[in-house]
């Protein structure tokens, strides 16, 4: 990290500014402070762009009556504030806090190291708190203050065995990709909290399952995820998997989908339903029509991960690379800032998901993961063997396949009869 730079902190020149009230400060410490816990949660770069979002989604949001004077006060505080950017702009300092500079330099050092996205945004808001906590430039480099910080991870949150893992992996990334340590040690120890008990999964009946599809085609409702949710459910694919599908990963022929790069970075094969191959069909015909009309505008070609997009660069423009769902609309690819089509939004699918089941009248917490978890049920309840479930659904470890074994009923799953019910018969 460069410390010879000039860098600027707004809470410091608030509290120095002499044009203003101690009651009217601490009014716009309060505003400031808001406003860049939610520039900073959403990833927005300082400037009128973000205070005009702030102001829109948090300060005029309905439901939320705000008083004449708030408004003037709130609008005073960040106008003060831009006027701060302002000023650091014409004196060329860094008006960046340090946990902001230390996520931008764990993110920049995670792109060069061809991290995932979310690899690299976790790793970045571990180490903006691990700045936080550290206070200082000097601090935020020594390896005593992150074994504290680490320790107080383990000791003062009640966060799971594999969520200390992921701090301790941030730490670590932040010390040998960003200040150049070969080999930190950390005195910590992790801890587990103990053995952790099985959980079931929920699971849809096959009637449940039906009245969720016949919701997502209702009238009302445009029908756009119908048929990824019918896949996911008739392919037992993982939400990610579902929405990165491409062309080329369909066989329409043989009946198979292919999930490339699944949990684990590993890939592996599944079914395609035959009651789905016309509608799969006719979506890569609709698909088709969406890359030729981003050929002949001259959009840039779909997002290749890795080194493959590299070698490859013109592949991206090529149709058996374009997505089986893309997107509606193009958008800004947050790794290359290139506006390109995406593939349909995983969050938008699960929040259409979770409507249907609401309109069906379904009395249970579904996501889009329940159709999986249906999947992997009904195929046990129908007698096919946990060996094959753990291939179609891509398990490393067959005990993950058998919490199925836990939900399935009838003579192919539990097998068993209540004895309640044999009194009844009697």
């Amino acid at each position: 990290m460069n410390t010879d730079r000039i860098h600027k902190c707004w809470r410091k020149d608030l509290a120095e500014f002499r044009g203003l009230s101690e009651r009217e400060r601490a009014g716009f410490l309060l505003v400031l402070e808001w406003f860049e816990n939610f520039r900073l949660r959403n990833d927005l770069a300082a400037g009128r762009s973000a205070v005009r979002i702030f102001w829109q989604k948090e300060v005029q949001r309905e439901g939320r009556p705000r008083e004449d004077w708030q408004l003037e006060q709130w609008e005073a505080a960040l106008h003060w504030y831009l006027k701060w950017l302002e000023a650091c702009e014409e004196a060329r300092a860094d008006h960046r806090s340090l946990p902001e500079r230390v996520r931008a330099s764990v993110q920049s050092a995670g792109a060069r190291r061809g991290l995932a996205l979310t690899t690299k945004r976790c790793y970045g808001a571990w180490a903006a708190r691990y700045a936080a906590f550290a206070g200082g430039e000097r601090e935020v480099m020594r390896a005593e203050t992150a074994s504290r910080f680490l320790a107080s991870v383990v000791d003062d949150e009640d966060c799971a065995y594999s969520t200390q893992k992921q701090a301790l992996n941030a730490v670590a990334f932040f010390f040998k990709q960003v200040l150049g340590v070969e080999d930190p040690v950390f005195a910590v120890k992790l801890r587990k909290r103990g053995t952790r008990g099985t959980r079931v999964p929920v699971v849809l009946s096959r009637e449940e399952v039906l009245g969720l599809f016949e919701r997502l085609s209702a009238r009302g409702s445009d029908g756009f995820h119908e048929l990824p949710a019918r896949l996911q459910y008739g392919a037992g694919l993982r939400r990610s998997e579902l929405v990165r599908l491409r062309i080329k990963d369909v066989d329409l022929q043989r009946g198979t989908v292919t999930v490339r790069q699944g949990k684990g970075d590993k890939d592996r094969m599944t079914v395609l339903p035959k009651a789905l191959r016309q509608a799969v069909a006719e979506q890569v015909e609709a698909a088709r029509k969406v890359w030729r009309a981003d050929r002949e505008t001259g959009l840039a070609g779909v997002h290749i991960p890795g080194a493959l997009g590299r070698r490859h660069a013109r592949a991206s423009e090529t149709f058996e690379w374009f997505w089986l769902f893309p997107a509606r609309q193009t958008s800004i690819d947050p790794e290359c800032d290139v506006r390109r089509r995406h593939h349909l939004h995983a969050q938008v699918y699960s929040d259409a998901v979770k409507r249907a089941a609401r309109a069906a009248g379904i009395e249970k917490w579904v996501t889009s993961h329940a159709l999986r978890h249906s999947f992997a049920t009904h195929l046990l309840e129908d007698g096919t063997d946990l060996r094959t479930i753990q291939e179609l659904l891509g398990h490393e470890d067959i005990t993950t396949t058998e919490i199925y074994l836990h939900v399935a009923i009838g003579t192919n799953g539990l097998g068993v009869t209540s004895p309640l019910d044999g009194l009844a018969a009697a």
